[in-house]
């Protein structure tokens, strides 16, 4: 058996475990990409037969250790329900007993107040500082059941032990996957859980700071010897290698590796975290080539001088996730912000989540706790407000995740659509500010299956199909313009939009008589294509290629292969009261 730091059980044990659990509850897991770029790095990713889209990539010094952190991170999914954080669950979901946990708690909304009983102090004035949170804000996109009210998920406040609500939406808006984790013991996961989130965080800190950071002297990297082989192969492929310690002074147990390029002068830096020094330094290896391969270390951004570029949050929102983002030239500096000093936290997993709830506390931020141990894997979700938000709270009024909610059932029967209907729904896309390239599919919280229109189709192109519809020719030729610019169409809808394109102009070119093109048009796109396009042009027929469907999503298969995996975890939880 083979016990690893930072694990309260060996590998093989936990591997076990895991896979025959998801066994039982109905997973066909397959190991679909082994990477083992250099000694001791390895990475793999799972995935489950029947709805690929579940899938989690795990990371170690070993194969074993990989598998044992993929099949986690798929319990701390599955438990968390973080793979479903973006997606409608369904109507027959959101009017079941519970949507999310039997423990849940609904809030009626009456109006734009944020009902009684949600939040405590301090996580009510952090989410609504500026007193512009209001209770619509709040409704969950997954049931999208504004008449049932505000979904909540009890958490346990560790200063003081009470019991606090969240709403669901606050958890899928800003942390997404971050503080989320499963473990063989409670001490390990809640370890593991704190670590990713001083790791983001104090990662977001330096990043955005422009800090300086000390390298770690080689004697103490040469006590590892694992670690030394794999950067030694990473040095001899011709990359650029800096191991650097970023606790700030010893305050957090944090390790950065950054990988450059000297063939095309892009950064990769990569962070880790854990109490235990070793773990720290291992993970942060592991992590900077997990899900890549040597020849795939290409095409990083170069670091920058401008700070307020290293500092955006879509910048941000690339480390977060896949270390891609810019960082600044002074994280390098020989004239460093801080001395190197050796750290670890000694003692077993509980003294190490003391350790690390006693760095949150003495800095006055508050962390709370959900557990779950529904699927036979202890599992937790914490939050530490002002620490482990992945985006901005200013999100939950700008860009909250439930934006589309309201258009959701409308949407759906878009096949269906009359001309007045369309001309209402034009005037809301024009007012609502939705960004043209979303995806509709996702700003409705819908799985599209491949190869169909509905997996391309952005508001840019809605706006293009609307105004067709109401006959606005000269819109309609913009809206197909800036399609075949900015969009990825499948090929067969992009040579529709070419062929549309060029029967727009003609219907706009009052000095040119299109049956004088029409015979050569027909040559280029075929007779099909161009009747389709004449049938556009009539205003008929306008959405006939987006499946018809309803708040049951018939018609989405991938949709309906993740909620049947949803009602398997449903029945679970049921179980475990």
């Amino acid at each position: 058996m083979t016990m690893i730091p930072g694990k309260d059980a060996p590998l093989e044990e936990s591997i076990e475990k895991m896979s025959s659990q998801l066994e039982a509850l109905g997973f066909d897991i397959e190991q679909a990409q082994w990477l083992n770029p250099v000694p001791n790095v390895w990475s793999v990713l799972i995935r489950d037969r029947n709805c690929p889209l579940l899938f989690t990539n795990g990371k170690g010094t070993s194969k074993d250790a990989a598998l044992a952190s993929a099949l986690g991170e798929y319990f701390e999914r599955l438990s968390c329900n973080s793979f479903f954080t973006d997606y409608y669950l369904g109507e027959e979901v959101a009017e079941s007993d519970f949507v999310h946990y039997p423990s849940e708690r609904w809030f009626e909304v009456s109006g734009d107040e944020i009902p009684d009983g949600l939040f405590d102090e301090p996580t009510l004035q952090h989410y609504n500082l500026h007193d512009d949170l209001t209770a619509p804000g709040l409704i969950d996109t997954n049931s999208g059941n504004a008449g049932r009210g505000i979904c909540a998920i009890p958490f346990i406040r560790q200063r003081t032990g009470n019991e606090v609500w969240i709403p669901v939406n606050i958890i899928g808006n800003l942390y997404i996957s971050n503080g989320a984790a499963a473990g063989n013991s409670v001490a390990e996961a809640r370890v593991q859980a704190l670590s990713e989130i001083f790791e983001r965080h104090i990662k977001n800190t330096i990043i955005t700071s422009g800090i300086s950071l000390p390298e770690i002297p080689e004697h103490i990297i040469n006590r590892y010897p694992q670690v030394v082989d794999a950067l030694a192969a990473l040095r001899d492929y011709g990359f650029v290698v800096l191991v650097r310690d970023a606790s700030l002074g010893g305050k957090y147990p944090m390790v950065n590796v950054t990988l450059i390029n000297p063939d095309d002068g892009g950064c990769c830096a990569s962070f880790g975290a854990h109490p235990k020094f070793e773990v720290a330094l291992e993970r942060t290896v592991t992590e900077l080539l997990r899900g890549r391969a040597l020849n795939s270390l290409t095409d990083f951004p170069s670091p920058s001088f401008n700070l307020s570029d290293v500092a955006d949050s879509q910048n941000l929102e690339a480390h977060f996730i896949d270390s891609s983002g810019v960082v600044a030239w002074d994280l390098f500096s020989r004239d460093t912000d801080y001395e190197f000093v050796e750290w670890n936290v000694e003692g077993d997993s509980q003294a190490e989540f003391e350790h690390l709830c006693n760095l949150i506390h003495k800095v006055d931020m508050d962390i709370y706790i959900a557990d779950y141990e529904h699927l036979n894997v202890y599992t937790c979700r914490i939050i530490v407000p002002g620490m482990s938000e992945i985006y901005p709270v200013d999100d939950l009024v700008s860009n909250n995740n439930n934006a589309g909610v309201e258009y959701r059932e409308s949407l759906l029967d878009l096949a269906n659509f009359d001309k007045d209907q369309g001309a209402d729904l034009l005037v809301d896309m024009n007012t609502e500010g939705f960004d043209d390239q979303q995806l509709v599919a996702e700003l409705i919280g819908v799985v599209a299956d491949k190869g169909t229109a509905w997996n391309t189709l952005r508001i840019g192109e809605l706006k293009c199909l609307l105004h067709l519809q109401q006959g606005n020719f000269a819109d309609a030729l913009a809206w197909c313009g800036w399609q075949l610019k900015n969009a990825q169409l499948h090929e067969s809808r992009e040579l529709l939009y070419r062929c549309l394109f060029q029967c727009l102009q003609f219907a706009l070119d009052a000095e040119r008589d299109f049956d004088d093109y029409s015979g050569l048009l027909e040559q280029v796109y075929g007779k099909t294509l161009m009747a389709r396009v004449a049938e556009m042009l009539a205003g008929e027929k306008i959405f006939k290629d987006f499946t018809a469907s309803s708040l049951s999503l018939e018609g989405f298969t991938n949709h309906q292969k993740m909620l049947e995996i949803y009602d398997r975890l449903q029945s679970a939880k049921r179980l475990a009261g």
